[in-house]
């Protein structure tokens, strides 16, 4: 028996599937004895390493700080950049082609720069043009940095998004008068939100973690810098890092199940009714295609 994708595995076929697995499964067991063996005999996985993380002392001075402040950089990270690449995305499908030509500019630009490119040059600029002090200087420039990079990426994604709906909804908004504004903002937009939630929550997921990059360089109090700061107090590093990257885990299992039930609300409460739409639900809809073009009013042809 087939399907249209595969061949149904053969008895042969199944007992080599089933020796493969067997093997994989060993020797990750393997892998995972040797991570332990190596750990203990470097005393990483004494109880006295752990310890801190059992005290509220290691959580409120380091920790949990270090969780709002990566927090914060990606909630405006994502406040700013989800509209920007909204704005831009929808620039690129623009009819005048200095509109186009500019966004397109745009975009590929900040998208061909690394991210930590980016929240170097913002912290210069901060530090050199402006007013903001070394304090918020860090924050300034992460969340900048973030905004330029993930703005032209979600650019593109709101771009093909949109693309990848069938024309016939864009000739049939035309065909009932509706403009280009109006067709994008109720038709289009409504519809491709819900096939770009995926890629959008990926790169939000990508945001939360790009945050730990200006840990490394400009000095940001993220979570994974509070962990180095944390692990040099208590001459635990390899717990240390174990912890934060299972509060990576976590952060970031939420947004995407979150993320999971938008998409399934979304696509629930677009379903549609059945019902059909009268002469008055139309006019509600475009009253001057219905009374000027379609309608049988005075001036209007049937």
């Amino acid at each position: 028996m087939s399907s249209v994708l595969y061949d149904t595995p053969g008895p042969r076929a199944k007992r080599r599937n089933v020796v493969l697995s067997v093997v994989f499964f060993v020797l990750l067991a393997l892998l995972l004895w040797w991570i332990y063996r190596t750990m203990d005999d470097k005393n990483q996985l004494t109880s006295a390493l752990w310890k801190p993380f059992t005290e509220s002392e290691a959580w409120t001075t380091y920790l949990l700080p270090g969780l709002v402040n990566t927090l914060k950089a990606a909630a405006l990270a994502m406040v700013i950049g989800l509209p920007l690449g909204a704005v831009f995305g929808i620039a690129r499908l623009s009819d005048h082609r200095w509109v186009r030509a500019v966004s397109g500019t745009v975009v590929e630009f900040f998208r061909a720069i690394p991210v930590l490119l980016l929240m170097l040059f913002a912290n210069e600029f901060y530090s050199r043009s402006t007013n903001v002090g070394s304090a918020d200087r860090p924050l300034y420039a992460v969340v900048t940095g973030l905004v330029l990079y993930n703005a032209a990426v979600l650019a593109e994604v709101v771009r093909a998004g949109i693309l990848s709906l069938p024309k016939g909804q864009t000739e049939a908004a035309y065909a009932i008068g509706l403009r280009k504004g109006q067709t994008m903002s109720s038709i289009l937009l409504p519809q491709a939100v819900t096939a770009m939630l995926p890629a959008i929550v990926s790169q939000l997921v990508v945001i939360v973690k790009d945050t730990a990059l200006g840990g490394v360089m400009i000095g940001f109090t993220e979570l994974l810098n509070a962990r180095g700061t944390l692990a040099a107090n208590y001459a635990n590093v390899i717990p240390s890092f174990i912890v934060v990257a299972a509060m990576y885990i976590v952060l970031n299992f939420i947004l995407t199940s979150f993320a999971s039930w938008l998409e399934r609300y979304l696509r629930r409460s677009k379903r549609s009714t059945g019902a059909v739409l009268g002469a008055e639900d139309m006019e509600e809809l475009n009253p001057a295609a219905v009374g000027g073009t379609f309608g049988t009013g005075a001036g209007g042809s049937i």
